[in-house]
């Protein structure tokens, strides 16, 4: 599982998502390991590190279960079934404040 967490990271840093952490899930879930979540200046970037992420993804023969990425949201997501990678743009993170909700559980150092 790690390298599906590291083909998703890295592609999300590649496209130059901001602030990027990861959020350790494994033995609070039975489905999801990792939250990968960063930051990008506006949609236009936030979708490209969406496409990033699936290309890598599926170059490397995992599965990409669902992307979520509609233009009206500030908010995009590509769920790699146990990996689950957040976008969030213009001030959506600190809305949302996933790390802080889950500020309990392990990150993860890349």
């Amino acid at each position: 599982m790690k390298d599906l967490l590291k083909t998703a990271y890295d592609a999300m840093d590649e496209k130059l998502a901001d602030d990027l952490v990861v959020i350790d899930f494994r033995d609070h879930s039975p489905y999801i390991d990792y939250f990968v979540i960063g930051t990008a200046r506006n949609y236009r970037m936030a979708k490209s590190i969406v496409e990033n992420v699936e290309d890598k993804v599926l170059q490397e023969g995992y599965e990409v279960k669902h992307i979520y990425a509609e233009s009206t949201t500030k908010w995009l997501l590509i769920d790699l079934e146990t990996v689950v990678c957040h976008v969030f743009y213009d001030g959506e993170r600190e809305l949302y404040n996933l790390e802080g909700l889950w500020k309990d559980l392990p990150t993860v150092k890349m």
